[in-house]
């Protein structure tokens, strides 16, 4: 069984439900504090051990390229001016080695998968979309993933239970008794929201995929919005072979739910050491 070492981010999308932020800039680089969404999800795949990543883009994306690329005149800025923290910082993010290639029409997260086929070269690969950030203490979203892959040698689907009504539609699984704790057999996912999606297992944005899913994807029929879901290949291939759901332990942020999104700025902050006392001490004058 090949390990892990490939890991693939979608970032291709328009980001529409954060216009008109996201007519220039892309949605996976909206600042969380300090930090752009994407460089979250790519840290979170370097700590769990992988070792090369693919950054699905589009038209418009160039920001994330450029994020992750050197700065010259940045980085001589800093050093003239003896920002020597700031200096290590910037450089330590353009070490990442990151491959990128775009989707050339948008037509869903099956399709910016497909584009990864020759990256992949038949191994086994992870999946974290650009603009799903998950806090986790002590084990990365994507590692907790890698491990069960390791002992069930087969696809696996990241999932969570919600614990409240969503106010954006959560692909919801379908799925067969649990083999062990936290594990089960997928059968498939359909839509849901609102209170409907309350106490469900919802997928989350964390895959684990064996080669095969390309041809499957081909396969699959695009949706009445020329869409090819991830959600129908896991299916179809649910249909000829062992797929697997993982409850994953964290907390999950859908960037592109602006709800969420604020809940994930103002709790990140709470996280810092360096501003989690005064801001929480502004928060409370409007409790």
């Amino acid at each position: 069984m090949k390990p892990i070492r490939k890991a693939v981010i979608p970032a291709a999308g328009y980001g529409t439900r954060f216009l008109p932020a996201t007519k220039s800039i892309p949605k996976e680089m909206i600042p969380i504090v300090d930090k752009p969404v994407i460089q979250y999800v790519v840290e979170e795949a370097i700590q769990s051990g992988i070792e090369e990543i693919l950054i699905i883009t589009g038209h418009g994306k160039r920001a994330i390229e450029d994020h992750f690329d050197t700065n010259v005149d940045l980085e001589y800025h800093l050093r003239q001016h003896g920002k020597v923290a700031m200096l290590d910082m910037v450089q330590e993010i353009s070490k990442i080695n990151i491959h990128y290639i775009r989707q050339k029409h948008i037509r869903g997260v099956g399709d910016a998968i497909l584009c990864a086929e020759s990256f992949i070269d038949n191994e086994p690969f992870a999946v974290l979309l650009g603009d799903d950030i998950i806090y986790h203490e002590p084990e990365p979203a994507i590692h907790q993933l890698m491990r069960t892959y390791n002992k069930c040698g087969a696809t696996m689907v990241g999932c969570q239970t919600l614990k409240e009504a969503q106010v954006v539609s959560r692909n919801i699984i379908q799925s067969a008794a649990m083999e062990e704790e936290g594990v089960s057999r997928f059968l498939d996912a359909e839509k849901a929201v609102g209170l409907e999606a309350d106490g469900k297992s919802a997928m989350l944005g964390r895959y684990i995929l064996t080669p095969d899913i390309f041809e499957i994807l081909r396969r699959v029929q695009p949706n009445k919005k020329g869409k090819i879901k991830l959600s129908d290949a896991l299916k179809l291939m649910a249909n000829r072979q062992a797929v697997y759901t993982c409850e994953i332990k964290g907390k999950r942020y859908d960037i592109g739910n602006k709800l969420d999104y604020l809940k994930a700025t103002v709790e990140y902050a709470l996280r810092r050491p360096e501003l989690k006392d005064t801001f929480r001490t502004y928060l409370n004058q409007y409790r």
